[in-house]
């Protein structure tokens, strides 16, 4: 069936629609890995927006149960250059197709990606409707106008405490939108994991007394979380801190520090960023459309992303507070970077 972007900025793509058959409506990105597309689809930082896969053929070794980083997809839209229909894989239990229609996702193929990357490169990232039907300017209008990500965090974070047991220290994490690999990297290294809403107070989580408190990777714009960062404020200084990707992000802003939107963000597995403690260079897996602009008092850079210098780590000078803006539990061909999981439980 044909369907068509349509984009903020009125420019539209005519394609096919596959997938879930109807409509929607989000932020449309675009992320630069060849392979990970499940990955991508469930990751909880995608809540509320349209993904563009920039390698041009997607779903070519299908989908299975196991490989999920959550319980389900979290973008709002799929865009690719060609949906492949007959994936051939051993581990395979459901093609692309398939999938994004039982979960009712949209999807979009047989537009030109590279055109729609160079837009939103040049133009920045913009919302967008992905659509089978015919609208009017008016229509248009009112739906990029009602469109909003500000409860996103609330809606991918847990929504009960719950526990998984370990015979090491004790990690207190906050969910605001975890991915499930970041828990099997803590539960590797035999952790406690006690892992609390996005909602929980300090006190809440200084009540069970942890040797460590995780901040974890989410989606939207950090600044819309004053709640999450008077949290973080009643816990810095009483137990030792980190954080990956939006937790980084928001223990800056609890600390004093500013942040800022990217142009077109940071998202997929081959961006490289440069550890200036240890004096080396890692390809990371990115998702982040905000960064540390201005880092807080006290607090040095500890990594760069070498494509454009922003600031990817950051430390503490005298608090033990240690954070990275890329996904360290991620492994986008090198495992190397994993190290830093190791590197957050000596803080």
């Amino acid at each position: 069936m044909k369907a068509k972007l349509i984009l903020e900025n009125g420019m539209v793509f005519e394609g096919n629609a596959f997938g879930y058959l109807d409509e929607t409506i989000g932020e449309v990105v675009f992320n630069t890995g060849m392979t990970g597309y499940q990955e991508v689809l469930t990751d909880p930082s995608y809540y509320g927006q349209i993904v563009t896969m920039t390698y041009p053929l997607i779903g070519n070794y299908g989908l299975n149960l196991e490989d999920g980083e959550s319980e389900g997809p979290k973008v709002k839209g799929f865009i690719v250059r060609e949906a492949c229909e007959e994936p051939n894989n051993f581990r395979c239990e459901i093609t692309l197709n398939d999938y994004l229609k039982h979960h009712k996702i949209m999807g979009l193929e047989k537009i030109d990606t590279r055109a729609l990357t160079k837009i939103l490169r040049n133009s920045g990232t913009m919302k967008g409707i992905i659509t089978v039907h015919d609208l009017s300017q008016e229509e248009i209008d009112i739906k990029f106008q009602n469109y909003n990500n500000t409860e996103a965090v609330k809606n991918v974070s847990t929504k009960e405490e719950y526990v998984i047991e370990g015979s090491g220290k004790h990690v207190a994490v906050i969910d605001y939108g975890i991915k499930a690999n970041i828990l099997r990297c803590f539960e590797q290294r035999n952790c406690k994991l006690t892992v609390f809403p996005a909602t929980a107070k300090s006190e809440d989580i200084l009540n069970v007394n942890p040797d460590l408190v995780f901040l974890s990777n989410g989606p939207g714009d950090p600044a819309d979380l004053a709640e999450q960062i008077d949290t973080i404020k009643g816990i810095v200084g009483k137990k030792p801190m980190v954080g990956i990707c939006l937790g980084h992000q928001l223990l800056a802003l609890a600390l004093g520090g500013k942040t800022a939107k990217l142009k077109f963000g940071h998202r997929g597995s081959n961006h490289p960023v440069k550890d200036l403690e240890d004096n080396r260079v890692y390809i990371t897996l990115q998702n982040h459309g905000y960064y540390v602009k201005e880092l807080p008092e006290g607090v040095k850079v500890t990594h760069v992303n070498l494509n454009d210098e922003t600031i990817e780590g950051m430390r503490h000078e005298d608090l033990h507070i240690y954070s990275v803006q890329f996904h360290p539990e991620a492994n986008p061909g090198p495992r190397d970077v994993n190290s830093i999981f190791d590197k957050f439980l000596a803080v």
